[in-house]
């Protein structure tokens, strides 16, 4: 389905920002996912963080790959740079742009599926050459285009729609991105709007490599039986009959205070219970955010915030000391001299 251009209907006067420009300049199209899709409220916090550091909408490349996730950049700043790719080489084109055009502010968007299985070699590599960019994974555990099999982040004894366990232990995006170096490493929430901003603008900012794992609700394939939300309930208890394309579900909130426990009941009928980082955790201390990982996660707890941040470390660009000048703006007789320079080059070898 075709993405549809929102219509612009100024009902009330919206706050702009230092360069001038409001929210709806940092919108996309329509989004065609399922309504109540917590990929939908990643969208909302991208354009809300993009729009709040005032960055200028050409000045943005965004990236994907392919997914219910990666239709994301579809939905934000439609006046940016954009490549949809293949399926699992997102972090590889955007290491590609990087290396272009330094200037750009590069934000890709996958999937626990296009991040964690077929692409998971190219993330390895964009954390360790720590790229530029900020990389957010919509994390749902599932893969919604193809009917909800397992992904590669699906917990142990976790149910398919048909009520069939998965056997397989899950990667941990946040566990690989710290084991491989990763220089920002934080985990938000779909529901949470209000914690997730932040983590996004701070990815933003940051000089290097800066993952973001956002849990994110799939409502069509954690809507199997025994779900008070799913569509024979909806058929049995309501009069009103949708496309069960179309017919939505309820968004997911929940709104995390400082250092506690929040159960949220999912869309399934599970209970997720997400932790915020506790008052005076040091983001800085990499071996404290591994142990404080492990810990939660023996209790059944999903921690969400910041967990590790180094400014230390070079960036691509640094490590391979390339010109601060983009290779987008030097012109076509620099960048390809001809015969007779590759020629001279040569020479130096003999």
């Amino acid at each position: 389905m075709a993405s549809i251009t929102k219509p612009l209907i100024p009902l009330v006067r919206l706050e702009k920002n230092s360069l001038g420009l409001t929210v709806r300049d940092y919108e996309g199209a329509m989004s065609t996912l399922c309504a109540g899709c917590g990929h939908d409220s990643i969208t909302a916090a991208i354009v809300r963080a993009v729009f709040e550091l005032a960055i200028p909408p050409h000045m943005i490349a965004k990236l994907s790959g392919i997914g219910c996730s990666s239709k994301t950049t579809a939905y934000f700043v439609r006046g940016a740079h954009g490549f949809n790719g293949v399926h699992g080489r997102m972090a590889a084109i955007a290491t590609g742009a990087n290396a272009a055009n330094r200037q750009l502010r590069t934000i890709g968007v996958s999937g626990d599926g296009d991040s964690l299985s077929i692409g998971v070699g190219h993330l390895t590599h964009a954390i360790r050459r720590n790229v530029n960019m900020l990389y957010v994974i919509e994390n749902n555990g599932v893969y919604g285009l193809t009917k909800g099999q397992f992904s590669a982040s699906a917990d142990v004894n976790s149910t398919s729609k048909r009520g069939e366990p998965n056997l397989l232990p899950p990667i941990d995006p946040m566990v690989l991105a710290l084991s491989l170096g990763a220089t920002f490493v934080a985990r938000g929430f779909s529901g949470d709007k209000e914690h997730l901003v932040p983590l996004l603008k701070a990815g933003l900012e940051h000089e290097g490599f800066a993952l973001v794992d956002v849990i994110s609700p799939c409502i069509q394939f954690g809507d199997h039986e025994g779900s008070t939300k799913s569509y024979a309930f909806t058929r049995e208890h309501e009069t009103l009959v949708d496309d069960p394309v179309l017919l939505g579900e309820d968004e997911i909130i929940a709104h995390l205070p400082e250092d506690t426990t929040t159960s949220v009941r999912m869309h399934s009928g599970e209970v997720l219970r997400l932790r915020s980082l506790p008052a005076g955790y040091d983001p800085t201390d990499r071996a404290s955010a591994f142990a404080y990982l492990e810990e939660r996660k023996a209790q059944g707890e999903i921690p969400m915030g910041l967990f590790y941040v180094n400014e230390s470390v070079p960036d691509v660009h640094e490590l391979n000391e390339t010109v601060p000048e983009p290779l987008v703006s030097v012109p076509y007789e620099r960048l390809c001299p001809g015969a007779g320079a590759l020629e001279e080059l040569q020479q130096r070898f003999v």
